[in-house]
């Protein structure tokens, strides 16, 4: 992307914000020394598709684009630093893997979900939950509770099997600096009852006029109760009173979560897809 492709290039972006929430996001906030924005225009010189290269992942938005040439930088990104992973609307991930595949690159494993999104606010929460539960905002003294929360959620819905975080220790270092910086730049909630911190969400991402949701997660102990219902309206209510619309993704495996989000209106857009290199 050149200097005089920015409006441009964001134009489109921000067309497919709801599924492309991933993107849009990193887009913005990408390093202009270090990521890149590759893009394809058609024989009437229309821009009609972007790769956003960003921390070691690569995430076309192809607008309807059924196949692409194989981008330049493939080989040279391969040979010189890892690629994390390649995300985003199911059919294009799709459509970039066989580009790589063409040279001789192939995923280790891929996960699908459902993309959800939401831009009124939500209901049929509001009497979930059991009673002495509060829907609150962290303070300093939760920071150890989210931060164990905050490993159990990666544990079961983040990192790859073949993620080299395969220790506790490593685990629990990790999420410690996520979780604080969850904590300082995104918005977040936690569960409490009981005066315990049971659950949290968070945002992991904002955009033009959107935001995504993650990092939803309730301990093991304190499910099928109406906790995670409960935090995700009064969160999504929160943030959709702050004029954002917002995105999610789910695993298409995870139908309690699937249909949490569905109970209290988030609909589902597309299929997301994220595969680990």
């Amino acid at each position: 992307m050149k200097k005089g492709e920015t409006a441009e290039t964001e134009a489109i972006l921000q067309f497919h914000e709801c599924l492309c929430m991933n993107a849009c996001s990193r887009y913005l906030k990408r390093n202009r020394i270090k990521d890149k924005v590759w893009l394809l225009r058609g024989n009437d010189n229309s821009l009609c598709a972007a790769i956003v290269h960003v921390n070691q992942n690569l995430m076309p938005v192809l607008c309807g684009q059924k196949e692409i040439p194989t981008p330049y930088f493939l080989r040279r990104i391969f040979g010189t630093v890892p690629v994390n992973s390649v995300q985003g609307i199911k059919e294009d991930a799709l459509i970039l893997e066989t580009a790589m595949e063409k040279i001789g690159l192939y995923a280790e494993e891929s996960i699908d979900y459902d993309i959800m999104c939401i831009s009124r606010p939500p209901s049929g929460f509001s009497f979930s939950g059991p009673s002495g539960l509060v829907i609150r905002k962290p303070q300093n003294t939760d920071l150890d509770a989210l931060a164990a929360l905050h490993a159990a959620y990666e544990r079961e819905e983040v990192l790859p099997a073949k993620s080299e975080l395969n220790t506790a220790e490593s685990r629990t270092a990790v999420s410690r600096i996520n979780t604080e910086r969850i904590f300082k730049n995104e918005r977040v909630l936690v569960a409490e009852l009981d005066g315990r911190v049971v659950g949290k969400i968070n945002t992991n991402a904002a955009a033009f006029t959107r935001c995504q949701i993650g990092g939803v997660y309730v301990h093991p102990d304190y499910r099928n109760r109406g906790i995670a219902r409960r935090m995700t309206g009064e969160f999504a209510a929160s943030l959709v009173s702050d004029g954002w619309g917002i995105s999610l993704f789910v695993k298409k495996t995870n139908p309690a979560a699937r249909n949490i989000y569905l109970g209290i209106g988030f609909e589902i857009a597309g299929d997301y897809r994220i595969s680990y290199y």
